[in-house]
């Protein structure tokens, strides 16, 4: 079964290719995935990235392992993220935009294994036999003050997608909660390939996605990739901005 579609994705090139696909999904299976969303019982706290929840592989992995193998529309959905099918629609759609990633998963595995051996033998590691894979996490920001710091996504990140899991009108716009593309004030700063985090005071905020039903913002993990989401404004209110974060990376 396939998800998403990228009919109507656009991007923005500058400062890095950053772009909105809305919908991204058929309304029906959009609104059974919310309908499924975990619990925030689930969730674990982490403070580090700013003021935000987290379910996935890495962080409370046993609740994470729970709801994908007792809930079967997140099986499903879970078995379709860790194709090959699902990387290969991502990098099609991204080069139809003029964004070649370099990656070729549609090769038989053996011939992308024996390129591999030949670059390692060669001392070097290209797209063109690097090893591919998908994740992905449950997220939440508290509309009270939730935020993530600007940073730019770790070395080993190539794309990621975040996927709004919302209603129609179970969000307020006046809260916040969009997507920022940043620009480090300082010049200095621009160059982030280890993905520090900087404060939101450090950023100029070139353009804002925001937070709607029903639509995938994606970008490709550069040097300068900087992005975050602000402080919301919903003091008081309970409300959650539950995403689905899907993140593409090379593995060893």
């Amino acid at each position: 079964m396939k998800y998403f579609f990228y009919d109507h994705l656009e991007f923005r090139y500058e400062p890095f290719p950053i772009g909105l696909a809305r919908p991204v999904m058929d309304d029906g299976l959009y609104n059974e995935l919310v309908d499924n969303y975990p619990p925030i019982e689930r969730f674990r706290f982490m403070p580090k990235l700013g003021k935000k929840y987290t379910l996935s592989e890495r962080f409370n992995k046993a609740d994470y392992d729970a709801v994908i193998q007792t809930n079967p529309v997140w099986k499903d959905f879970h078995g379709w993220i860790k194709s090959d099918d699902f990387i290969i629609d991502v990098l099609t759609a991204l080069k139809a935009r003029n964004i070649d990633l370099g990656y070729d998963l549609t090769q038989p595995a053996r011939q992308r294994l024996g390129r591999l051996v030949k670059d390692i033998a060669g001392g070097v590691i290209s797209p063109r036999s690097a090893r591919l894979r998908a994740r992905f996490e449950f997220s939440m920001l508290p509309a009270d003050e939730g935020h993530i710091k600007p940073h730019t996504d770790s070395p080993a990140k190539i794309v990621t997608l975040v996927i709004s899991m919302l209603r129609d009108g179970e969000w307020s716009p006046a809260f916040g909660g969009g997507t920022d593309v940043n620009r480090p004030r300082d010049i200095t700063r621009v160059f982030n390939e280890l993905n520090e985090q900087r404060e939101f005071e450090d950023m100029e905020v070139l353009d804002t996605y925001e937070f709607t039903p029903n639509q995938a913002v994606i970008f490709i993990r550069t040097f300068n990739s900087w992005h975050s989401v602000r402080p919301m404004t919903g003091t008081g209110s309970s409300s959650m901005r539950k995403t689905l974060t899907i993140n593409i990376e090379r593995r060893l």
